[in-house]
């Protein structure tokens, strides 16, 4: 294997024990490039065509206070497929905030679970003094990749291809974005919301695929909220105001902590596409917390929406866990215990309906891509250790039998979020001839056992198979978050337009 390494950044961080600082979530801070990655099981699928793209937490200065798992520097790893072969490459993203720790040669911002007295300079985002790292989501707009960080930040731009650092969008209003904006692939269109500490506290809009800034509204609510993900169909956009949010009271101390508001429902705000806020529709539903939505589409007088309902979104601390007890249980699925429900908002009637899919406790699902804001049945979800944010297995969860497929992974083995790859059609063959699970779901894995990575790529329609093909990857990446997949032919389309 083939190595070309960048040249090193300045690290001030010292090794810990600290549970998401070792391990699967120890950082790798070498960037390297490999043009052939070695297959050491099964051959990689020929009709595989694209990209890859995994966001990942990796601090390289020395807290100034308490780390929390989503504190770290944004690295992207990415894996690029085509002919039976696939290279790497992983760059960090090189944020305002990183450069200028750089710089300085520590840290300036504290965490999310410090006081906003420990940081050295104001901070960013909707809490207003976290560094805006852009580790939390992945995507690709208009033939760029956009990194982007949960609590808005700025949305800082990749080539997809390179790596190489392109800034932050252009485009990008004073509050920032949130993770988790939404690409319409037939119109171009980026819709994305942020959120905020004052009024209105929420705004939406949507970004041409040129990368102009075409529409941007408010969507108000009765105080600061902490949304976390949106949904879009042909005609919507979906958000949300959900009853987990800042205690107001700890707040004007300048404390930030979530809590659940009893009493207060789950409300949803449906808005045209280009809409005013007048147009908003709003829907109330039960009380929860959700992260992650799966698809949205349009049925008649009906707009469903599926997505991982909490039934505990204020978890019991784990006591095991010590001084971390609060932060284990907030990041463990198996403790907010998240199941795949839907719900039905009746655009004629205005009542919203409710549907548990499943009672397995899983998140962080996929789709077919070729099924975003149509009707569609699979969901690839992971599964996860208890008491821990790692990965340790998946399901495939038919929303129309309720029928499960289940793979879990050798213990001390922890996957990635896994995008669902359609297959690339036969000549003669059109996507639409494909069945919704033919295709694969790649992944990187990590092996504690061996100290090792590798990336790995399973038959969608099967899973319980397990990988079908594994390569070598040059280090052993420390785990994350988001991660997102682009064909080479999509993005070159994108590039061309």
């Amino acid at each position: 294997m083939q190595i070309t390494r960048q040249p090193p950044v300045k690290i001030t961080l010292q090794p810990s024990n600290h549970p998401y600082l070792s391990g699967p979530w120890t950082p790798v801070h070498e960037e390297v490039v490999v043009e052939e990655l070695e297959v050491i099981k099964g051959e990689i699928p020929a009709d595989i065509d694209g990209i890859y793209l995994r966001n990942t937490e990796n601090p390289v200065h020395q807290p100034l206070g308490r780390h929390h798992p989503f504190d770290g520097d944004a690295m992207i790893h990415q894996v690029s497929i085509s002919g039976g072969k696939a290279s790497y490459r992983n760059r960090f993203v090189r944020t305002q905030c990183f450069v200028e720790e750089q710089l300085s040669g520590g840290a300036i911002w504290g965490g999310l679970m410090d006081p906003p007295s420990l940081s050295k300079r104001p901070g960013f985002g909707a809490h207003g003094s976290l560094k805006d790292t852009g580790s939390t989501d992945i995507i690709v707009h208009a033939g760029k990749a956009l990194a982007t960080f949960y609590q808005c930040g700025e949305a800082w731009q990749l080539d997809p291809l390179t790596l190489d650092n392109l800034g932050k969008a252009p485009w990008g209003p004073l509050d920032g974005v949130s993770a988790h904006p939404k690409v319409d692939e037939a119109t171009g269109e980026l819709m994305f919301f942020n959120y905020s500490k004052h009024a209105p506290y929420m705004h939406y809009g949507v970004v041409d695929r040129d990368g102009t800034l075409s529409h941007y509204v408010p969507i108000p609510l009765s105080g600061p909220r902490l949304p976390h993900d949106m949904a879009i169909t042909k005609s919507w956009s979906i958000l949300n105001d959900m009853p987990l949010f800042w205690d107001a009271d700890l707040l004007k101390r300048g404390i930030h902590a979530a809590r659940i508001h009893e009493g207060i429902p789950t409300r949803f705000a449906l808005i045209p596409r280009r809409g005013q806020p007048e147009d908003i529709r709003w829907f109330e539903a039960s009380p929860t917390y959700v992260l992650h939505w799966t698809n949205a589409w349009e049925e008649g007088e009906e707009v469903v929406l599926e997505g991982y309902y909490q039934d505990k979104p204020m978890p019991d601390p784990i006591e095991e866990a010590g001084e971390f007890s609060h932060m284990m249980a907030y990041v463990d699925e198996h403790s907010f215990q998240s199941r795949l429900h839907r719900w039905r908002f009746n655009l004629s009637t205005g009542e919203c309906t409710e549907e548990r899919l499943s009672d397995r406790i899983v998140e962080f699902g996929m789709i077919n891509p070729n099924r975003l804001m149509k009707k569609s049945r699979y969901v690839w979800s992971t599964t996860t250790r208890p008491g821990w944010f790692l990965f340790n297995g998946y399901c495939r969860q038919d929303t129309l039998t309720g029928e499960e497929q289940l793979f879990e992974l050798p213990d001390g083995v922890y996957a990635s979020e896994s995008p669902m790859v359609p297959r690339t059609p036969l000549p003669g063959e059109q996507i639409a001839d494909l069945a919704e699970d033919d295709g694969y779901l790649v992944t990187f894995l990590i092996d504690e056992n061996s100290g090792s990575s590798q990336l790995a790529i399973l038959d969608a329609a099967d899973v319980t198979k397990g990988p079908i093909c594994l390569a070598k990857l040059p280090h052993k990446i420390s785990s994350g978050v988001h991660s997102a997949w682009v064909g080479h032919g999509q993005l070159q389309a994108d590039r061309a337009s």
